[in-house]
């Protein structure tokens, strides 16, 4: 695929997650692919929509994803994300693609309970937040392996001030058994540092920036295939890493990146992955 040809269907992505934008309550201002720990208030809501895309070395995806988050209690939050696939991989890697939004199709849902906040000094916290979620799938075979429901868990913990952030977490997910078939399991791990210049700690209407470099390591295991595992040496190892940027203006907010791989120890059977790319509108209310 030229260059142009997905520069062009990427802004075609851009317009359409424009135009389905919704008014949203604000939660945590986080990163894009990393594990985090913020909540939201009590009562509070909060509706995102994000294009996402995800290139291998022979197929690009295309999709976007709309993110409903309730506030149960000021710790304890409830999520749902759907997709819209514009173009599906045939042969997509296992990946969680973003930090609560399943990169290959899947309609999840999920609890965040943080279960440790102390906040001390002006704007500065530590906490931590445990991730506990099931999904379903929308297609029926996924690089040609059966795909049934799955399982997800996660624990982040982290720093946030007014300048610095720091999140470090790791998950698995655990695909369940279809057909005698299935998908291997998803252990993964990922560290954000975040900088908010002093520049844009200014009052609205002076616009607020923040910068993260996010680094996603995954090491998903093999598939099953008739009740038969094919076992290797070790399973495969891949690092990604790279920047995102998040801007707020008023009630608005961006916020968009990009992840590119610095370590794919794959086994033969494995896609390697070219880069991902995701943008996220929202509208605080």
């Amino acid at each position: 695929m030229s260059f142009s040809t997905f520069h062009l269907r990427f802004v075609l992505i851009i317009i359409l997650c424009s135009s389905t934008i919704t008014i949203v309550n604000a939660q945590g201002h986080g990163p894009l692919y990393g594990l985090q720990t913020p909540t939201l208030a009590k009562g509070g809501v909060d509706l995102n929509v994000a294009s996402m895309s995800l290139s291998t070395e022979n197929e690009t995806s295309y999709m976007l994803r709309y993110l409903f988050s309730y506030g149960i209690t000021e710790d304890l939050q409830i999520n749902l994300t759907t997709p819209t696939m514009i173009e599906r991989l045939d042969n997509a890697p296992r990946t969680r693609g973003n930090s609560n939004m399943p990169a290959n199709g899947d309609i999840e849902a999920s609890l965040w309970y943080r279960f440790f906040s102390n906040a001390y000094g002006v704007g500065k916290r530590f906490e931590s937040t445990a991730i506990l979620g099931v999904s379903a799938p929308t297609d029926d075979v996924r690089g040609q392996v059966n795909v049934g429901n799955s399982i997800h868990g996660a624990i982040s913990t982290g720093y946030a001030s007014r300048t610095w952030y720091v999140w470090l977490g790791g998950g698995y997910q655990y695909y369940f058994e279809k057909d005698n078939e299935q998908l291997g399991d998803l252990p993964y791990a990922s560290v954000v540092v975040g900088y908010r210049p002093n520049i844009f700690m200014g009052d609205y209407p002076k616009p607020d920036w923040r910068i993260f470099i996010e680094t996603v390591a995954e090491f998903p295991g093999d598939n099953k295939y008739n009740e038969q595992q094919n076992f290797r040496d070790s399973r495969s190892k891949k690092v990604l890493m790279g920047p995102s940027f998040l801007g707020l203006y008023g009630a608005w907010g961006i916020s968009f990146g990009a992840l590119f791989p610095v370590v794919q120890d794959l086994t033969p059977s494995s896609i390697k992955e070219n880069y991902r790319v995701s943008i996220n509108l929202s509208y605080w209310l």
